[in-house]
């Protein structure tokens, strides 16, 4: 197939609309099921890149979960413990494929902005990923390949118009990019940045050790920002992002907002969140939206009197400031990439809010020598690519 029509482009304004290749040759994609749109699509090229390069990277299956053209989260294939298993909703499927499991992380850091995503996997969509993926409000996905049960599954999907699409895993793209913006026409280099070790060797702290799963962590962080809308940050933990913060004009503003979704993810863990008991009826997302809510300043939204029965079978007791405080002091160990250097210490100040121990990030600000001694204060580990990593 050399061109596919689309319904119509950004907005249902914008007509006509299509995708197809400038140089006459066949598209990489087959669309197996639905009718993907403009946005879909720009959502499944990205998300292709960075799961393919995670797998690179790693050696491990990755699944990425975007939404708006930047990812809202990003995983590799770790096993889950019992309590991710239960904060993710998937506790009760049993033991799941390593691609399964890297879409739960993924689809679980943030499933706030996870609603109706679009799902990329680094490696033929199994059957176990279908099941976890057939239950969720999503609009699409794309892979290498699908099982012949897991496309039946997912074709089933929206009363049969989920849109799947097959990518050619062998696909090459040109050396130059183009785009167009107000008619006048973009060419720059493809970023075919290698997020490996090297990249990561210049350590200018006084702590220099940085062990395995940190490194991963790095590389997850650093290929996430690859294709996260500038300014970009990303707290990574265990092989998964955990808060991701894009397209902020202020990279304090991005901290800050990547920093409270990776707070939020380890206070779904707290006794006081996994102890909530909601009424049978309830789906995920409206328990999603009610955890969201106990969770923040307006906890009041679900726990008034008359309202809080609509979403529990026992009135939850308030989740304190302190009490929150004290459960986050328990959070260690997270990664934080960013796209480009950071040119205050407010940001390392607010990320060791969150537990950063290890961060990478390209240097190069007038005020490293500040930057660089916040981390001493805290003995965090900060290594300089000397890349920076915009995405627009």
């Amino acid at each position: 197939m050399k061109e596919i029509e689309l319904k119509y482009g950004c907005n249902p304004n914008q007509k006509p609309s299509r995708i197809y290749m400038e140089d006459g040759s066949e598209l990489p994609v087959t669309v197996l099921n639905g009718r993907p749109g403009y946005i879909n699509f720009l959502d499944a090229f990205n998300g292709w890149q960075l799961v393919k390069e995670l797998k690179a990277a790693t050696g491990l299956p990755a699944a990425a979960s975007f939404k708006h053209v930047s990812p809202a989260g990003a995983a590799v294939g770790l096993p889950l413990s019992e309590t991710l298993a239960k904060i993710y909703w998937v506790d009760d499927l049993g033991e799941l494929s390593p691609l399964a499991c890297a879409y739960a992380r993924a689809r679980g850091a943030d499933r706030m902005s996870s609603f109706g995503d679009f799902i990329a996997l680094s490696d033929i969509c199994d059957k176990d990923t279908a099941k976890l993926i057939k239950r969720e409000v999503s609009d699409g996905c794309i892979a290498p390949g699908y099982t012949d049960e897991a496309l039946a599954l997912l074709k089933a999907k929206k009363g049969g118009s989920y849109n799947i699409i097959q990518i050619d895993e062998n696909y090459v793209p040109a050396p130059q990019e183009k785009k167009q913006v107000y008619g006048i026409t973009f060419e720059q280099g493809r970023n075919e940045l290698d997020v490996n070790g090297d990249l990561l060797s210049n350590i200018v702290t006084v702590n220099k050790e940085i062990p395995q799963s940190a490194l991963i962590d790095m590389k997850i962080a650093l290929i996430t920002l690859k294709y996260t809308q500038s300014n970009s940050v990303c707290y990574v933990k265990d092989g998964q992002a955990i808060g991701i913060g894009a397209g902020q004009q202020s990279r304090i503003h991005c901290t800050r907002l990547a920093g409270t979704k990776a707070d939020n993810w380890f206070l779904r863990q707290s006794p006081q969140v996994m102890n909530l008991q909601f009424v049978d009826r309830l789906g995920r997302p409206d328990r999603d939206n009610a955890i969201d809510v106990y969770m923040g300043d307006e906890y009041m939204d679900v726990l008034a009197d008359g309202v809080w029965e609509k979403t529990f079978k026992v009135k939850p007791p308030v989740f304190t400031r302190e009490e929150k405080r004290a459960w986050l002091d328990g959070m260690q160990n997270v990664t934080l990439g960013s796209d480009a250097f950071f040119p205050f210490s407010d940001n390392i100040e607010r990320a060791y809010k969150s537990g950063v121990k290890y961060i990478a990030q390209p240097g190069g600000s007038m005020r490293d020598d500040a930057v660089i001694a916040c981390c001493d204060k805290h003995n965090m580990v900060m290594a300089f690519t000397g890349i920076r990593l915009f995405h627009h």
